[in-house]
């Protein structure tokens, strides 16, 4: 019968103590989980079936909640879900191969949490204020044209756009750099998408320590006073998915 990774678990506690942790936890299709080691590393897996009447969605939200229940207990690594491997042996053999990666990954996480973050504005209203700050020091164009003519227009429009564009990433720029700053106390790991749609300027995650958790929840929502004419939707505290530098084949 094939097996179900979960997660790659530090093992700073004996390793009775950490298939105890995880005996604790069902896994999807309410499986018991079960842990392998080597050194001071383990893997949660189970057995696993497909059931006919179950959707890989059901079967994906469940998994989520297993990840959940052991990032409460351990440190741990989540493994993308529909991570299957054949035997036990196969998993020791994983575990033995990549010790060094998984090692090194599970010091950066290590008792940290994960935060999501999206900025959002509403497009045409915050792209025109943008579009007037930036005329009130820029020369228009149009100076540059004698004539009026469809082609002109054009490329009117067209620079119009440009510099709306690289007018909006600069603005994006800065409020990255503003984010960091106004962070710098926590000094999370971060990593930022710049203009992911028209309406979303940031998407953006962070890595914070555990016992700082409420301190960033706090300075995001002071930073968030500030810039009334954007809105902020932070998520988590999740297990550190975005975090995790590992591929398991």
């Amino acid at each position: 019968m094939k097996k179900i990774i979960y997660a790659i678990i530090s093992t700073n506690q004996s390793h009775t103590e950490i298939s105890d942790l995880v005996n604790g936890i069902k896994g999807i299709l309410d499986v018991d989980i079960y842990t392998l080691s080597f050194n001071d590393i383990s893997i949660a897996v189970s057995d696993f079936t497909l059931p006919k009447d179950t959707t890989n969605r059901e079967l994906a939200i469940d998994f989520a909640r297993v990840i959940e229940a052991l990032s409460q207990q351990v440190t741990l690594l989540p493994v993308r879900f529909g991570t299957f491997i054949k035997s036990d042996e196969m998993v020791h053999q994983l575990l033995t191969n990549h010790y060094d990666s998984f090692f090194r990954n599970l010091q950066k996480v290590e008792n940290k949490c994960e935060f999501g973050l999206k900025v959002l504005c509403d497009y045409d209203t915050f792209s025109k204020k943008i579009s007037a700050k930036a005329a009130a020091v820029d020369v228009q164009p149009r100076e540059y044209f004698s004539t009026n003519t469809i082609h002109t227009n054009y490329l009117l429009e067209k620079i119009k756009k440009n510099k709306l564009e690289d007018t909006l990433f600069k603005h994006v720029e800065q409020l990255i750099e503003d984010i960091s700053q106004h962070l710098t106390q926590i000094n999370p790991d971060s990593k930022f998408k710049k203009m992911v749609t028209s309406s979303i300027l940031l998407d953006a995650v962070f890595l914070v320590k555990k016992n700082k958790k409420d301190e960033f929840i706090q300075a995001i929502g002071a930073f968030k006073q500030q810039h009334d004419d954007l809105q902020f939707l932070l998520t988590g505290s999740w297990p550190p998915y975005s975090f995790v530098d590992i591929v398991i084949e």
